[in-house]
């Protein structure tokens, strides 16, 4: 496992997401990563029970916001050297890649999944891709 120091930039997997950021802080088993840009939507739905839509919580996840601070795993950090985007634009890019995901096949819980999307979108998006963070 590498071993960062505060302030590189890296690629962190956290709950299902996946986004660049910056370490802050070495917690012992965690990073305390800042969040930058977003590289991959938070799944959507019971991560404990996929593919299920039935008698399960389907949860509707957020991506992390920008500057959010949360703690990650070291196993799941991974470094990262290219230009950092934009915020709203890899959150926009990111959705657009779940969306294009779960069209490719008409199930139940890629449907459910898209309809947290629109919710997702409607409710706090529309609002960070209007907003030009750097």
């Amino acid at each position: 496992m590498r071993q960062f120091q505060i302030g590189d930039l890296v690629r962190a997997h956290y709950n299902s997401g996946t986004y660049i950021g910056k370490i802050i802080e070495d917690r012992g088993e965690r990073y305390l990563i800042e969040v930058l840009a977003v590289h991959k939507h938070p799944l959507q739905g019971d991560l404990h029970n996929l593919n299920q839509t039935e008698g399960v919580a389907f949860h509707e996840r957020k991506a992390l916001a920008y500057r959010e601070k949360t703690n990650v795993k070291k196993p799941a950090v991974h470094p990262y050297d290219k230009e950092i985007p934009d915020y709203s634009a890899s959150l926009k890019k990111a959705v657009e890649e779940a969306r294009e995901k779960f069209s490719q096949e008409d199930t139940p819980v890629n449907k459910k999944s898209l309809q947290c999307l629109d919710s997702l979108e409607k409710h706090y998006y529309q609002k960070i891709y209007g907003s030009q963070q750097k």
